[in-house]
C-alpha cells in the first residue's frame, strides 16, 4: 500500500519535473540538502512546515495543492472506489451510470 509520505513525495516531483527544475535545483531553492530532497521525493522522509510551504511558494500552488494527489492513485483503487458508490444506488441510477460509462468509453 502506497503511503501519505510516497504520494506526497510523487506530487513534489510532478511540480518539480513540470517546472523543469532538478532535485538540486529545488533544494538550493527552498534552503534543504539535495539527499534530503530525494529522501523526500521517495517517499523516506517528511520534511517539515516551513520546508512544505517553501516548495508551494516555488511551484506558486497553495499548500493544500501539494497534497492533491488524487491523480496518482491506482487503478485499483479507483476501481474500489467506484464500486463503494455504486454500492446501495438504486437500479434505474445504476443503468443511467452504465449508459454513461458505456457512452464514454466508446
Amino acid at each position: 500500500m502506497v503511503t501519505t509520505n510516497q504520494l506526497l513525495g510523487s506530487r513534489i516531483r510532478e511540480l518539480r519535473k513540470t517546472t523543469k527544475l532538478s532535485q538540486e535545483q529545488l533544494s538550493e531553492i527552498i534552503g534543504v540538502d539535495p539527499k534530503h530532497m530525494s529522501r523526500i521525493e521517495l517517499g523516506k522522509s517528511f520534511s517539515s512546515l516551513d520546508t512544505l510551504e517553501a516548495i508551494a511558494r516555488t511551484f506558486h500552488v497553495e499548500l493544500k495543492d501539494l497534497f492533491d494527489f488524487s491523480h496518482l492513485e491506482s487503478r485499483s483503487n479507483y476501481k474500489k472506489q467506484i464500486d463503494e458508490l455504486l454500492d446501495g444506488v438504486n437500479e434505474e441510477k445504476l443503468k443511467l451510470v452504465y449508459k454513461i460509462t458505456k457512452a464514454l468509453l466508446k
